[in-house]
């Protein structure tokens, strides 16, 4: 079997944010949240990081992460395209939104040999995730079914004080595996809880703040790859008829998908660590708070990669 690979989606601009937040430092050092999670990887046995970027950030990337990297692991890139669409398709006039995270990690399908694990560039998951992760691809494989995994986290570990985030509320059954992921786009702290909306605020549903939910970091065999580009034409047919200038091909839906069919099992791996992130630009003192805190418990070095 061939060591798992680390793949980082870094294609999005970060709209909510504005610029490449990606790239925004959280600390005196430098360091971005980026460095924590290859930090943390690296720590738990990845040697190899694909980063998916867009073609036109691929300067100011390799400067700000890629060049550094890559004397401490393996680097190479994939670029998510619009135009990269199945023959037959066009990409709507106007439309420059990404095609989702499905339509992400189908850019690196030509640089995956064996198990990954995918995660987002701006979330800081914790080093337990990425041990957990680790080990699970380094000892599982396909069978006769596909066997993939995901880290999942308490839903209060994961919301923000500065507006509402997108999660992916988890059930499972009693062997720990994933039976269903909904996602709910509008979730937010509220009146002493957690809850969420679907109808602009019309109407609020509350949600316990130990619900197990989805950060994006899975771990999969190369056969998703295969799952993704076959789906990928029926998505397009629906999505482009639908909602042309906005519709993503999202790795979840793909997962779900293949949970329904009963071709897949997805072992969800709890970790009890906070989650950090920087959806708003008012979380960023928050993480600058929690990484100077960790490196004061001992969790960090004050340089990560070198001691000076």
């Amino acid at each position: 079997m061939n060591k798992p690979v680390l793949v980082i989606m870094a294609a999005g601009m970060g709209s909510r944010y504005g610029g490449l937040k990606q790239i925004d430092p959280v600390d005196e050092e430098g360091h971005i949240i980026m460095d924590f999670s290859m930090y943390d990887a690296r720590r738990a046995g990845f040697e190899k990081v694909i980063f998916i970027i867009k073609k036109e950030n691929e300067e100011n990337f390799k400067e700000a992460v890629g060049d550094r990297m890559a004397k401490y692991m393996d680097v190479s890139y994939a670029f998510q395209e619009l135009a990269n669409i199945p023959e037959g398709y066009e990409v709507p006039e106007g439309r420059v939104k990404p095609w989702g995270t499905a339509h992400a990690v189908l850019s690196c399908i030509d640089q995956i040999d064996g198990p990954f694990a995918v995660i987002n560039a701006d979330d800081y998951y914790g080093q337990e995730a990425f041990k957990l992760i680790y080990d699970y691809l380094a000892s599982h494989e396909d069978d006769e079914k596909y066997r993939y995994t995901m880290v999942g986290y308490h839903l209060g570990n994961t919301v923000t004080d500065n507006g509402h985030v997108a999660r992916g509320i988890c059930d499972m059954n009693e062997n720990g595996e994933l039976v269903a992921i909904h996602e709910r786009t509008r979730i937010e702290k509220r009146d002493g809880g957690i809850a969420f909306t679907e109808d602009d605020g019309e109407t609020w549903t509350s949600v316990p703040a130990d619900a197990t939910v989805s950060m994006n970091m899975w771990g999969f065999t190369k056969s998703i790859l295969t799952e993704i580009k076959e789906g990928f034409p029926a998505f397009l047919e629906e999505g482009l008829q639908s909602n042309p200038m906005k519709c993503e091909y999202f790795l979840p839906t793909v997962v779900s998908d293949l949970l329904g069919e009963d071709r897949a099992t997805v072992a969800v791996l709890k970790s009890s660590d906070k989650w950090y992130g920087v959806t708003y630009k008012e979380d960023k003192p928050v993480v600058v708070a929690a990484i100077k805190r960790m490196k004061e418990e001992g969790l960090y070095p004050v340089h990560l990669w070198e001691e000076k």
